[in-house]
């Protein structure tokens, strides 16, 4: 639980299904994105596609500005009848500064031991504090423009694995697609458990390395 410093006049709560996007193109490399532009791969757009028969009834769709969560989310959104997008900008991923588009090995090799280093802090990048201001900022917007409603939100990995740490949970990789359920009342912020909107049995996961 948390205060995301405005609140709201419903006294009905939001509830956001907050998910990661579909595999892109350098999820399929290995490469750190952060603010980088990257689409989703064939595969992502296929598992977009899957995920929104799990999506249920919503009031609205929402994307961060990335072009890797806006196609996910405009591929659902299509799917499911419910548009257009709204794009909030506040809920892309963490900027990774001088690692941007570097793999693991090669991040390793030009700043030795600093991947293992906890809290992590890419050169140059957001730190986890700046992250956190500005995605409650963007989730309090979308709370307040549906009160009460249910919402789609597609954002990032990094997004969700902080708020998870802002929450005090120590997060486990998340694949593609996959996600939480949160609920806003007034000025608090629950989290629900995890969930993947694709059937491992039936459709190809993934999950990228990630903040």
């Amino acid at each position: 639980m948390v205060s995301l410093g405005y609140g709201h006049d419903s006294m009905t709560p939001t509830r956001i299904l907050l998910i990661r996007h579909g595999q892109s193109e350098w999820n399929a490399s290995g490469r750190w994105q952060g603010w980088a532009d990257p689409p989703l791969t064939s595969l992502g757009r296929r598992q977009a596609n899957a995920a929104a028969a799990r999506i249920g009834s919503v009031d609205a769709v929402f994307a961060s500005d990335l072009v890797r969560a806006a196609e996910t989310a405009a591929i659902i959104s299509e799917s499911i009848g419910v548009g257009p997008v709204i794009v909030e900008a506040r809920l892309r991923e963490r900027d990774v500064g001088a690692w941007t588009g570097l793999t693991h090995v090669e991040i390793d090799a030009g700043w030795p031991g600093m991947l293992a280093v906890r809290p992590l802090q890419p050169p140059d990048g957001e730190s986890r504090e700046q992250v956190m201001d500005r995605v409650l900022d963007g989730l309090d917007a979308v709370a307040a423009a549906y009160p009460g409603g249910e919402v789609l939100v597609i954002a990032h990995g990094g997004v969700i694995r902080n708020l998870e740490r802002h929450l005090g949970v120590e997060p486990a990789s998340l694949p593609n697609l996959g996600g939480v359920h949160l609920t806003v009342h007034e000025d608090r912020l629950v989290m629900g458990e995890r969930l993947l909107l694709l059937d491992p049995n039936d459709h190809i996961t993934t999950t990228p390395h990630q903040l």
